[in-house]
Parts: structure tokens; sequence; C-alpha cells
């Protein structure tokens, strides 16, 4: 029998496939999502024990392109409780391998002095560490940013920054890195220049480019999917389960994501009516905030009235002087 003839009776024979069983096949391949609490809460409150560190080893050494290993964490804001669920913003500090800092800035509402608090944390995470006036003690500061709101980004979700040598004005090819020597005598050099990581997780269109992507998604939807390979990925599944979670951490839970969800819904009111009083009044809270924290770290009030722009009066009526 020709060749032709056995084709045409196959292609003849064939049943086309329906629309609801080519719909079937679509989601059956789909991979299954187990909800996960938010990373703000997990960071704030969950993830605190040292055996709990691996999601954040995870999360940097992804980030970051290598082995990380988070050694102690610190809340600058010393928030040890759940009273202040309304807070804005979740400021978060990690000591890891090499004695190198890792900020974690998580904020949900956009406020004018956004990149000024990044700055500011940076600073405050390099003076820390030369209080004693060792300089040599100087180590690298990771800074990561991860704001819900879009900064003006037209398609990016993921950005970097950093200022890793000094470049020659006049002659171009001509570099010094931005480093220091290990000691006094020691010809080594260490690397200590801040970068900066700014993540948009509102603007991930949910394609994977990479294992970062991965954390990405846990972060716009908390939410894992059962075929992410990316480090740290397993381990959040397990300790961040909110089926696993007891009764009472799922009553604080569900308070604190109310709380999110009320103040994004009051700013977006707020912004749609053109009534910006309920803004300017968070943005005084915040700068309040920052002029307390300056303060703190020893900063003057002349220095704080040149950084801040605000009157000497309003810094000391912040301050109580």
């Amino acid at each position: 029998m020709p060749v032709k003839t056995i084709v045409k009776k196959t292609v003849k024979n064939k049943r086309p496939e329906t629309a609801v069983k080519a719909a079937a096949k679509t989601t059956a391949k789909k991979p299954a999502e187990r909800e996960l609490v938010s990373f703000d809460f997990a960071v704030k409150y969950l993830l605190r024990g040292k055996r709990d560190y691996v999601v954040l080893n995870g999360f940097l050494s992804e980030l970051l392109g290598k082995k990380v290993e988070v050694k102690s964490i610190d809340d600058p804001e010393n928030i040890k409780t759940y009273k202040n669920d309304k807070v804005n913003r979740v400021d978060i500090k990690a000591r890891i391998n090499g004695g190198e800092l890792a900020i974690f800035e998580i904020q949900f509402l956009q406020e004018f002095d956004f990149f000024a608090r990044v700055l500011f944390g940076v600073c405050s995470a390099i003076v820390d560490q030369v209080e004693a006036g060792d300089f040599y003690n100087i180590k690298k500061v990771y800074s990561i940013n991860i704001a819900y709101f879009n900064l003006n980004a037209k398609r990016e979700y993921l950005f970097s920054g950093d200022i890793n040598s000094f470049k020659g004005v006049h002659y171009k090819d001509e570099q010094i890195p931005f480093e220091r020597a290990v000691s006094p005598k020691s010809k080594k050099m260490v690397d200590i220049h801040p970068e900066y990581y700014l993540i948009l997780p509102r603007m991930f269109d949910e394609k994977m480019r990479g294992r970062f992507d991965e954390w990405v998604y846990v972060l716009k939807k908390s939410a894992v999917r059962d075929d992410f390979k990316a480090a740290g990925i397993k381990e959040a599944k397990a300790r961040l389960d909110y089926i696993r979670m007891t009764p009472e951490q799922r009553k604080i839970y569900m308070r604190y994501m109310d709380n999110r969800r009320s103040a994004d819904s009051a700013i977006q009111t707020a912004e749609g009516k053109g009534e910006l009083r309920g803004i300017r009044k968070g943005q005084e809270m915040e700068r309040a905030k920052l002029v307390k924290s300056m303060y703190e770290t020893g900063l003057t009030v002349a220095k704080i009235v040149k950084s801040t722009k605000l009157s000497e009066t309003a810094v000391k009526q912040i301050l109580g002087l």
C-alpha cells in the first residue's frame, strides 16, 4: 500500500482533541503551589532561631551569587513583640560569614525619603563598625531593599548598584579598586564598598529567568511552587507553611496582614480622592523615627538638621529637647 494512503487514513481516523481535554492537559502540567506566610512577617517574627537561618542563607546565596551563612540577626528597631503590626516597613540586620552585613529593608507604601533612608541604613551600619576607632574593622555591607511599589520602573523588578572602583576622568583605562588592606602591614586586599539591591515584587511578570526569580515569586505571591529548586526554598516550604502555624500564630498573622491591607487601601483611597492628609501624617511619623534613629547613633542636632533639611526647632521638638 502506498505511503500516502497510510498517512491519509491515519489523519482521517485521528479524533480531534477537544478544547476541554486540551485545557485539562494544560492544568495538569501546572506545578502545584503551597501557601506560605508573607516573607516580611517571617523575617520579622518567625525566622529568629539559628535553625531557621537556612531560609535566609538560601535567599542571600541566590541573590549574591555565592554561598552565604547567616551568623546572627539583629532588629535595629528592637521589635520583639507583635504590638507594632502597623509599621510600614521591616528593618532587619544580619551578620553573615566573613563578618559582612546584610541589611533588609522591606517597605509597603511609597514615601518621598525612601532612598534617603536606604543610604542612612548603610551609613549607620558602617559607623557602628568603627565606634571603637579601629577603621580596619570595616566590613562590606549589602543593602537589600524590597519595595511593594514600582518607583517608576517600567519593566525591571531586580536592580543592583555599587561603586566598586574609582575611574580615571582623563585616562579612562585607569581604575583604583574600592578596597582596603586586611591590616596595616598586609598586602591582601578586601572589597569593602557597599552593594545595593532593589527588588520590586509587584513588577515581576512571573517568568523564571534565574534561580533567584523563585524567591521573587515567593515575595510577590506568598506561595511556592513544587518545582522550585532555589537554595532555601525547600526549608521555606517547611518553616513558613501557613498550614503548620499554630492557632495563635495564625491569629497574629491574620491581624498583621489585615493591618497591611488596611493601610494600603487607605493610601489608595486618599490618592484617588486627592486627600493626602493621611499620607503626610505618615511621612511626618517616618521623619520623626528617622530623626530619633540618627540622634541615637550619636549624631548632633546640627548634623541632623543638615541631613534632613528640617529646622532646628522641628528636630528639637521631635527629640523633646
